[in-house]
């Protein structure tokens, strides 16, 4: 079975560039920023970067992920689809959800907080998009739909679509005062997903890697880091409007990202090049057993390729491939054996053992 990038993203919920965003110091106007979550992966990065830029944060969240995170930083209590109490008849100059996924959720509190707030920032999902069948999609190609859009479930069919109506009631409770970021999959320390770090962990441990179709297919992925400088930047600049936030276009490709995780890890790996339809053959899925890849045909034919250009003239800058793979390793390094050893993507070994051996048999 094919699982697609909608699917696994839909079940799991970069390259070199000169970075020209503040590394260090404090923004010239301070805000207050309310979160809404801010306790998961992208999150923390976030928060992170607003205090470091000098802005007052209050978390919003029900405090069972990672509690303990942030102590001093206020944190307000309640469930966005329940009890919206603790946010009545308080001002924030903006507010970040980035843990939209159920559009009523987001017209309960947008509604709610409009009349107190002067900017909403959203994020949401390249998979708003129908398909990425044409290289080169920007912020205008047509969109995902649902064909129950009453729908609260959250599936591989639905979270497009439901993502799609998550970013319209935003602007609809708060018109002209939202922004819409659209990241691909976002990658680097502390993500437990393993979407990524499948890669610079297998290439670490050496040996005969079985790598997918062929070195030259276009990836796309977005440092963490990245993407929160670019949210932060977003709200002290008061950007509006709608942006996929990804890797350049067509500036990384899957071969690349082995090489880089192999010079990176100073490793003896050597890759092994198998094509899609022998993968196909031995049920070997794209994108969650050979992690951030998928064949570039039909509905995926422009994957690696969306337009982050708008983004880019916003202020969105990318780190070099190496530091986002050499911080990945470090992250590993701080996990127990244990989880070092079964990763939540990517093949096991034992089977990426039998499908190398599968392949030299034929070859």
């Amino acid at each position: 079975m094919t699982m697609t990038r909608r699917e696994f993203l839909g079940t799991t919920l970069a390259v070199a560039a000169t970075t020209t965003l503040p590394t260090s110091g404090r923004a010239a106007a301070p805000l207050k920023v309310l979160v809404l979550g801010g306790t998961g992966f992208l999150g923390p990065h976030t928060v992170r970067r607003l205090q470091e830029r000098g802005h007052t944060v209050t978390l919003f969240n029900r405090g069972r992920t990672n509690p303990g995170l942030f102590p001093d930083i206020e944190k307000l209590r309640g469930d966005r689809k329940t009890d919206l109490k603790a946010l009545e008849g308080r001002k924030w100059d903006a507010v970040l959800d980035p843990s939209a996924y159920i559009p009523a959720d987001v017209t309960r509190s947008a509604t709610l907080l409009a009349p107190n707030v002067g900017h909403y920032l959203l994020i949401s999902t390249i998979s708003v998009y129908k398909t990425l069948n044409t290289p080169g999609m920007d912020e205008t190609a047509p969109l995902a739909t649902l064909a129950d859009p009453t729908v609260e479930q959250v599936t591989g069919e639905t979270y497009g679509g439901l993502k799609v109506l998550c970013e319209q009631a935003a602007e609809k409770a708060m018109p002209g005062k939202t922004t819409v970021i659209r990241p691909g999959l976002i990658v680097g320390p502390g993500d437990t997903t393993d979407r990524f770090t499948y890669w610079p962990v297998r290439v670490a441990r050496g040996g005969e890697v079985l790598a997918p179709n062929a070195p030259s297919d276009y990836v796309q992925c977005i440092d963490v880091r990245d993407l929160a400088n670019f949210i932060v930047s977003c709200l002290e600049q008061r950007t509006t409007g709608i942006y996929n936030a990804d890797g350049p276009q067509a500036g990384l490709t899957i071969g690349r990202l082995l090489e880089t995780s192999k010079q990176v890890a100073k490793s003896d790996a050597t890759f092994v090049w198998v094509p899609t339809a022998f993968l196909e053959a031995q049920k070997v899925r794209p994108w969650s057993d050979m992690p951030v890849w998928v064949p570039l045909t039909g509905d995926e034919a422009g994957g690696g390729q969306v337009s982050v250009k708008a983004a880019m003239a916003r202020g969105l800058t990318h780190r070099p491939l190496a530091d986002t793979v050499r911080d990945t390793l470090a992250y590993v390094d701080t996990w127990p054996a244990e989880r070092k050893a079964r990763l939540k993507a990517g093949l096991t070994p034992e089977r990426e053992a039998e499908v190398l051996a599968a392949w030299k048999a034929k070859v």
